[in-house]
């Protein structure tokens, strides 16, 4: 045995002691040198340090924490340090972690590097892993200018001299193995920059849970699969033809939707009950989630992200989250995720400057900054970052069985002067961010290639063309785009007066010049009631009698136009207050009969939408609409007919708290018709006037092109939707056909045809 005065101290050790070195396998662990088998360690706060193969006494170097042992002796691949403790003087035993091979494969280091690993969350992160029998954790991270990563936690005091990782060459794929470390174990990447020498503390970008914020760790997450019972759900919505299927969609921040007794929010799995009641109970079909992934800020929404593959611990662990989700398929309800991959936030244990350089982001602000949010920006020209993101989405659909994504701010992606004057074009002198559109095109070329039925909704509020069509023909292949112009004009309009609307009847009509270019989704978010914009009811012009009309003739707009729907939580029953993240909604409202009406209201809509071909099976085509009247700007008046194959409907509006009596419109066939929905009916807290009790039978009077017209009665401030139930100079039967919807459930609808008049 050498002695230990003889032990020296090469560089490398120095750097080992220094926590600088990029390659602690070269130095230490188990090694042969001159014939003889030399083993390293070099373990801060130990006393002495044992082989326990052998029971070889290692040596200090003094002054050091450096162990050496040398000898002849045989000593396994695999082997334990026994070491006692200098404060507590406790007795530790260990494998050294420094004594197993490389676990990161070359191929998927090169999938990684190339952006085409879908799976990056299985490689990347820390997971529960066996090397030759031995149990541990794999951790592995991507820091290409990293001069040295340690993983610390408190299974090594948070030491980052105790465990530095090897990379592999050129990837910048850092990995260690550590023995004995549990499911449940805190951690976090200790980061010191080659060139500049700055030490930074960092979250797992690929970490699957977190610590409860304000705390930041990342948690080594549980190894057995979540066991799910929505197989049936899956497998219809693969085959299901959502493009004809009603959609309406609940948007909920999980936060303020509903809280415990004293304030506390709720699990996921409290959660889950009380919200699928609530949702199957108004007639909606799908829930979207505000943001869940983890993010340190409450009042960010969940829109400043931090961890891109774990469900915020605020409300539970991801296994509560798959519960969640899986209980909402169970009872025939959809879940939608609102991603953010827009840009991310500045925290110090996050993305931003994640190894010493603007590594995610641009280093130009001029492209790497959101100057109105204050947030950075991905570069989705680099490989690895668009790995990160679309392997995010990956995870959300394989791994928790999310139904659709929502993508926030994608018209900030898709401008590289979005929002600011001083900006750099791309190489051809364009505005267009050519790097975000190829992101955006991968993402849905995976999602639809690999997931079918699931859907990519666009959050984009500009001109782009052509967001929802295929991207073989120039499109960027989303499923559906947010019908932000249809919004902002049907809030502005409604906002008015109405002495003063019929000077503005084309912001009602101008939405069908375009309706059909796009897939849209016509949608009343959170962004809708918030920052000063008053609640859905404070919106309305008015006294109370007039702002719960309005509001209520709004929605039965909304539910009879071409589109599928959204609406944000609290919305739905006339919340007249602000949204506040920080609360429980206002439910107490519901004590009174004005917001009563509104959610009776709505829940009707929903029910109606859903059990009435003419009103979506041609959400996307014109085949589903024509107008009869939308001239009529002097009395704010529009009709319009809604249509199927063998279904339609005539929906006529006023926007005046003037009724009018007798007011001739013109329909498609001849006979009788019936009063579907009245929005000013008393059991939605209006003045009860319509066509309930009358015979409404259509002339052979050609009105606004059409070859018949009736009479009807127009409440003030309502809509009203008609239904032909027969015909003159024919018989019309109807009959059911069963057929299935988005959830897999087989329902009923009715088909009306025509039959030919007996011959004489």
């Amino acid at each position: 045995m050498t002695a230990a005065k003889t032990l020296q101290i090469s560089d490398d050790l120095q750097r080992i002691i220094d926590a600088r070195h990029h390659d602690p396998f070269s130095v230490l662990g188990k090694h042969t040198e001159k014939g003889k088998t030399i083993v390293r360690a070099y373990i801060p706060h130990a006393e002495e340090v044992t082989i326990a193969e052998g029971n070889l006494v290692m040596q200090r170097i003094p002054e050091t924490d450096v162990f050496i042992w040398e000898g002849k002796a045989e000593l396994p691949d695999r082997y334990r340090f026994i070491w006692k403790d200098k404060a507590s003087l406790h007795q530790h035993i260990t494998y050294d972690p420094y004594c197993f091979p490389p676990q990161v494969a070359e191929f998927d280091r090169h999938l990684f590097n190339e952006g085409k690993h879908r799976h990056a969350y299985r490689i990347l992160g820390s997971h529960i892993h066996e090397v030759d029998g031995v149990g541990g954790v794999l951790f592995s991270v991507w820091a290409p200018n990293a001069e040295r990563i340690s993983v610390v936690g408190d299974f090594n005091r948070w030491d980052g001299r105790m465990h530095l990782m090897r990379v592999h060459g050129s990837s910048g794929i850092w990995e260690l193995f550590i023995p004995n470390v549990e499911i449940g174990t805190l951690y976090k990447y200790e980061i010191r920059n080659r060139h500049s020498g700055e030490i930074l503390l960092k979250s797992d970008p690929y970490g699957q849970q977190f610590e409860l914020r304000p705390n930041t760790a990342t948690i080594v997450p549980k190894a057995e699969p979540y066991k799910w019972n929505d197989d049936k759900w899956i497998a219809a919505r693969e085959k299901a033809d959502w493009l004809h299927t009603p959609m309406s969609i609940y948007e909920v921040h999980l936060g303020s939707w509903w809280r415990g007794a004293e304030g506390e929010l709720l699990n996921y799995r409290e959660l889950a009950h009380k919200l699928v009641d609530y949702v199957i109970e108004m007639g909606f079909s799908h829930i979207e989630l505000l943001p869940i992934t983890e993010h340190p800020y409450d009042a960010s929404w969940g829109y400043q992200t931090t961890g891109y593959y774990a469900p915020t611990s605020r409300y539970g662990t991801p296994d509560d989250f798959r519960y969640f989700v899986n209980y909402c398929h169970e009872h025939g309800i959809g879940v939608f995720l609102d991603w953010v991959p827009a840009h991310f936030p500045k925290d110090a244990h996050g993305l931003a400057r994640f190894d010493g350089t603007p590594l995610y982001e641009h280093e130009d602000p001029r492209m790497g900054e959101h100057l109105d949010w204050a947030t950075l920006i991905y570069n989705y020209g680099r490989h690895e970052v668009r790995n990160l993101l679309v392997s995010s989405a990956v995870y959300w659909i394989e791994e928790c069985h999310i139904d659709g994504l929502r993508v926030d701010a994608v018209a900030s992606m898709l401008y590289l002067d979005y929002s600011r004057t001083d900006w750099i074009p791309n190489e051809f002198g364009g505005r267009e961010n050519l790097d975000a559109i190829y992101f955006l095109r991968e993402l849905n070329t995976v999602v639809h290639g690999d997931f079918p039925g699931v859907l990519v909704m666009a959050e984009e509020s500009t001109s782009w063309p052509q967001v929802t069509r295929p991207i073989e023909i120039g499109g960027l292949g989303f499923s559906m785009k947010w019908n932000m112009g249809w919004m902002n004009d049907t809030l502005s309009y409604i906002s008015k007066e109405s002495i003063y609307r019929k000077y503005h009847q084309n912001m009602l009509t101008f939405s069908m010049l375009y309706a059909f270019t796009e897939n849209f989704l016509l949608p009343f978010s959170h962004d809708e009631v918030v920052h000063g914009k008053f609640g859905m009811l404070n919106k309305m012009p008015g006294d109370d009698w007039q702002k719960f009309a309005n509001l209520r003739v709004l929605y039965a707009y909304m539910f009879t136009h071409p589109g599928k729907k959204l609406l944000f939580m609290g919305t739905e029953f006339g919340q007249g207050n602000e949204w506040n993240s920080a609360t429980s909604l206002d439910w107490y409202v519901l004590d009174y009969p004005g917001h009563q009406g509104i959610q009776r209201l709505v829940k009707d809509l929903n029910h109606l939408y859903h059990n009435t071909p003419a009103l979506h099976h041609y959400d996307f085509d014109w085949k589903g609409f024509d107008w009869v009247d939308c001239h009529d700007a002097e009395n704010s008046i529009l009709v319009y007919l809604r249509k199927s194959e063998d279904d339609v409907l005539i929906v006529a509006i006023n926007y005046t708290p003037v009724p009018r009596h007798d007011y001739r419109i013109g329909v498609p066939e001849a006979g009788q018709y019936q009063e579907l929905l009245n929005s000013d009916a008393e059991c939605y807290g209006g003045s009860n006037l319509g066509n309930g009790e009358r015979d409404l039978i259509a002339e052979e009077m050609a009105w606004m092109d059409k070859p018949y017209s009736m009479l009807i009665t127009i409440p003030p401030l309502a809509a009203v939707v008609f239904k032909p139930i027969g015909t003159v100079g024919s018989t019309v039967v109807e009959t059911s056909e069963s057929v299935t919807d988005l959830t897999g459930k087989s329902v009923t609808k009715t088909v009306r045809k025509k039959m030919p008049k007996a011959k004489k």
